[in-house]
């Protein structure tokens, strides 16, 4: 009896074991690239803010970064907001789904939070590349053979080479690179561990900066530079985002165990090591004031700053393109949850559906990438404007996870706020001290949050307004079926679908076929395309039929905000539950419409042009629902907004 039930345990086993470790080691490239450059910088900026070089403040910072890593990144991220998942997906736009599901509407709030924590992303995605990747050529100053002759000017035209060649390269695809992204990081965190554990031995005593005492009386006794300092050493968790955004690439058990058992200790050690350099650098100048220094580079010894800086190039190219990767599938979702309009969506692997290419946002993520190196030139002034981007997408990921603890989760109100509570509070803390910097460089996430905010509430608004004209104007189908039936109109063979936001009503171009060309086909399709507010679904929930008359059929296709939907494949997959559609003889009637200006129009000011504009840079729907070009007829109509 024993045997015949532990037999079949070990197979299983042994199968899970690779996958899991295979995923491990590919978040540990694509997950942890941001965050795990950050020691590059961070340490160095928040030192700098804190006054003068001294013991008290170098075990201030250490110890204010080593408890950011693990109430903000351990704490909220690793171990509570990754049980928050949508399906198995997360970041910002899936908790709002999962938010508005909760609550059962779209509220206000929920969008609003949304469409901000999704605007502010975007500022994150431009400003990561462009301070990683200058951070490490700057390293360059530190190799003693070339330190004189790296000037500012070849820093600003490597990185930007670097920069403009890896935006160049995304229409390719991610997918071969990729499988690099592993090893290259794994690498990075073992030398930059090593690095580290080397000057922990040589100045021990900065151990005791786990003490929260260290941090507790540094903010205590430097006041607004405290502040400041707090605000620089939230660079170092810069990235938590990604470990809840890729969760659905890779699952929560492998982003947990490589972050708690191999990530954390990595950056745990180098932050303790630049700490412990810098004590004995104090103690060398014997009394001596001493200059804030590009740290994690000069502890590095001298014959290995050269293979450093490359490898860091290398971490930092992968950050990059991890931030990258992420604004896409941001984008993909914000398209099929309404948030903005079609978009070009190009698939760059034939086997992965999250491998994807969109160029309209590439061309603004480059365009904006290169006006924040010509803006501030240095990493150190563009970490001005890091922080701000990312406490302000923390902070609304924080209210949107009350939100589905106590909508979702059903938690009484005491236990959601004894929880999420503490959490929201460290990160207003957080965002108060990266409020400080905005006239010198954080202004600029604002503005572009700001303004992608603008684009997408435009959107949303503008495209509710024509939804309810065309309720208002369109008759409801079933009268239109009655009308057909008293009138006679020339039938031909084959069948015509006809897509339309509202299955409820006629089509635009139902309508306008009959009364210009008086010509029914013998089968008609009815489709409408929806989203759901979950990532993915189900392919027995694809299709909804209904037989509304012999010759006119409803179907509602339903798409998880992950997805991108094919029309005529998932028309044609339909055969089995009798719809007959040859692709052939089937002619897809979508209607057009030309938005002009109201005289007096509903849109705010500002609104009503921008919703035009882009409406007619909109992808074609054709291309956007995978139609055959030869196989559509356009009928155009004109709506006043």
């Amino acid at each position: 009896m024993a045997t015949t039930i532990d037999s079949p345990a070990p197979p299983l086993a042994h199968a899970r074991r690779p996958r899991f470790w295979g995923l491990a080691l590919g978040s540990v490239g694509v997950v942890f690239g941001d965050i795990g450059t950050s020691p590059l910088y961070a340490f160095r900026e928040a030192l700098g803010q804190a006054g003068g070089v001294t013991p008290a403040a170098v075990m201030g910072v250490v110890s204010l970064a080593l408890w950011a890593l693990i109430l903000v990144v351990t704490v909220k991220y690793v171990l509570f907001l990754m049980r928050a998942d949508n399906n198995g997906e997360g970041g910002v736009l899936s908790l709002a789904a999962l938010a508005e599901a909760a609550v059962g509407r779209r509220t206000l709030l929920i969008f609003g939070l949304g469409v901000t924590g999704a605007a502010l992303f975007y500022g994150d995605a431009m400003i990561t590349p462009a301070i990683s990747v200058l951070s490490a050529i700057e390293g360059l100053r530190s190799v003693p053979a070339l330190g004189d002759r790296v000037t500012q000017g070849i820093v600003i035209a490597a990185s930007l080479a670097i920069l403009v060649a890896l935006f160049l390269v995304q229409s390719r695809g991610t997918g071969g690179v990729g499988r690099w992204f592993g090893p290259i990081c794994v690498v990075w965190f073992f030398a930059i561990a090593g690095i580290g554990i080397f000057h922990i031995t040589s100045e021990p005593g900065v151990l005791l900066a786990i003490s929260p005492h260290h941090a507790i009386g540094f903010l205590l006794h430097h006041g607004l530079a405290g502040f400041f300092v707090l605000g620089s050493v939230f660079l170092t968790v810069t990235g938590a985002e990604a470990l809840f955004a890729d969760m659905g690439h890779f699952g929560r058990w492998p982003i947990q165990a490589s972050w708690l058992f191999f990530v954390l200790p990595a950056l745990v050690a180098n932050y303790m090591g630049q700490g412990g350099f810098a004590l004995h650098q104090i103690a060398l100048a014997h009394g001596h004031a001493i200059e804030n220094s590009d740290w994690f580079f000069l502890m590095t010894p001298v014959q290995l700053r050269v293979p450093m800086v490359l490898l860091a190039t290398a971490a930092t190219v992968i950050a990059s393109q991890a931030v990258i990767t992420g604004a896409f599938s941001l984008t993909n979702q914000a398209i099929q949850l309404g948030y903005l309009p079609r978009l070009t969506v190009l698939q760059t692997s034939e086997t992965q559906a999250g491998e994807i290419y969109i160029p309209q946002i590439n061309l603004l993520l480059i365009v904006g990438v290169i006006f924040l190196v010509g803006i501030f030139h240095t990493s150190s002034a563009m970490a001005h404007a890091y922080g701000l981007a990312v406490t302000g997408t923390m902070v609304v990921t924080t209210v949107l996870a009350f939100i589905v603890v106590t909508r979702k989760w059903r938690w009484p109100l005491w236990a959601a706020l004894a929880l999420v509570g503490p959490l929201l509070v460290v990160d207003t803390i957080f965002l108060g001290a990266n409020a400080l910097k905005v006239l010198s460089g954080g202004f600029v996430p604002l503005m572009i949050g700001a303004a992608l905010f603008f684009v997408m509430a435009t959107w949303a608004r503008g495209s509710d307004l024509i939804r309810r004209k065309v309720e208002r104007d369109n008759l409801p189908l079933e009268d239109m079926l009655h009308i057909l039936g008293s009138r006679s109109v020339h039938r031909v063979a084959g069948a015509a679908v006809f897509l339309t936001a509202d299955s409820t009503r006629a089509p635009t171009a139902l309508f306008h076929n009959i009364k210009h060309n008086r010509v029914l086909h013998q089968s008609n399709l009815i489709v409408s395309v929806r989203g759901a507010r979950t990532p993915r679904v189900a392919e027995a929930d694809r299709a909804v039929i209904e037989r509304i008359s012999p010759d006119f059929t409803r179907i509602i296709l339903t798409h998880g905000y992950m997805e991108s939907p094919n029309v005529p494949r998932e028309l044609a997959a339909l055969r089995s539950r009798g719809i007959k559609m040859d692709i052939m003889n089937t002619s897809f009637f979508v209607g057009r419409r030309t938005l002009v200006r109201a005289p007096r129009s509903l849109l705010p000011f500002g609104m009503d042009r921008l919703y035009i504009w882009l409406t007619k840079n909109a992808a074609d729907p054709t291309d956007f629902f995978h139609i055959p070009a030869g196989r559509v007829v356009e009928m155009g109509t004109q709506v006043s907004v």
